[in-house]
C-alpha cells in the first residue's frame, strides 16, 4: 500500500515532518518520496506544480488522491488506515475534541516561533524594528505560557491530549523540537521541554528527524534572549 504513495518534503519543515510522522506511525514505512531543497527553491519544480497550485512543500499522493496540507494529510492517513499502527483519533468525542483542539492551536504556536526565530529572514531589512520584534517576544511568550498550563493541567509524564499519543503530538512536536535547537531558555517552558524529552526518542520520530538537524544538532541561537 505505502508504494503507491509520494511525499515530496524539505528537511527542518515541521509541516512535512509531521507527515513523515504519521506515516511511521500508520506503519506505512516503503512509502516513495523525493527530498527537496529549499535554498535551492526544488521545491518549485514542474512535478510539485503539477500536483500542488500552491507550490509549496508537502505535497502528497496517494493512488490518484492529492492532499496537499499537512493537517490533512495526517488526517486523511488516520481516516484511511484507521485499524493500522498507532490509532492517532480517538473514538471517544471529548477526547477526539481535545485531540483536535490542540492539533489547529499548533498553528498559533508555529506561526509565533517563526515571528521571532526567522524574523530576520521574513522581514526585509529597511522594515525592521526593534519594536515589532519586541512585541513578536512578547506574544511567544504568552503563546508558550499556554502550552505550559495545558501540560500542568495533564501532570507529569502526559502528552498533549492526555496520556496516550495522539494527532496532537504528530502535529505539534516538530514545532516544540524547534526551541531546545533554537537555544529557547528552558526556564521559558520546562514543561514542554520535558515532554521533547519524553517524546526525542519515540521511533517515529527519529526515523524522520530532519537531515540536517543529523549533521548539525545546534540551530542559531535566534530564541536565547526570549
Amino acid at each position: 500500500m505505502a508504494q503507491s504513495m509520494m511525499l515530496y518534503w524539505g528537511s527542518g519543515s515541521p509541516p512535512c515532518w509531521r507527515v513523515m510522522i504519521a506515516l511511521e506511525e500508520k506503519l506505512l514505512q516503503g512509502y516513495k518520496h523525493k527530498h527537496l531543497s529549499f535554498d535551492k527553491n526544488e521545491h518549485k519544480c514542474e512535478e510539485v506544480k503539477a500536483l500542488n497550485p500552491r507550490v509549496q512543500l508537502p505535497t502528497f499522493k496517494h493512488g490518484d488522491i492529492v492532499v496537499n496540507e499537512s493537517f490533512g494529510a495526517c488526517l486523511y492517513l488516520e481516516s484511511a488506515f484507521k485499524s493500522q499502527g498507532t490509532r492517532l483519533i480517538p473514538d471517544d468525542p471529548v477526547e477526539q475534541a481535545l485531540v483536535y483542539q490542540r492539533v489547529f492551536e499548533t498553528n498559533n504556536l508555529q506561526q509565533k516561533m517563526y515571528d521571532v526565530a526567522f524574523y530576520d529572514e521574513y522581514v526585509p531589512e529597511e522594515e525592521r524594528h526593534e519594536s515589532a520584534l519586541k512585541r513578536n517576544k512578547e506574544s511567544l511568550i504568552a503563546e508558550l505560557k499556554l502550552w505550559e498550563g495545558y501540560l500542568e493541567k495533564m501532570g507529569k509524564g502526559s502528552y498533549l491530549a492526555g496520556k496516550s499519543f495522539t494527532m496532537a503530538d504528530v502535529v505539534c512536536f516538530p514545532v516544540i523540537a524547534y526551541f531546545p535547537r533554537l537555544h529557547c531558555p528552558r526556564e521559558r517552558c520546562p514543561r514542554l521541554m520535558e515532554y521533547y524529552e519524553m517524546l526525542k526518542d519515540r521511533p517515529s520520530i527519529k526515523a524522520s528527524w530532519p537531515l540536517e538537524w543529523l549533521e548539525k544538532p545546534e540551530g542559531p541561537d535566534t530564541l536565547k534572549n526570549l
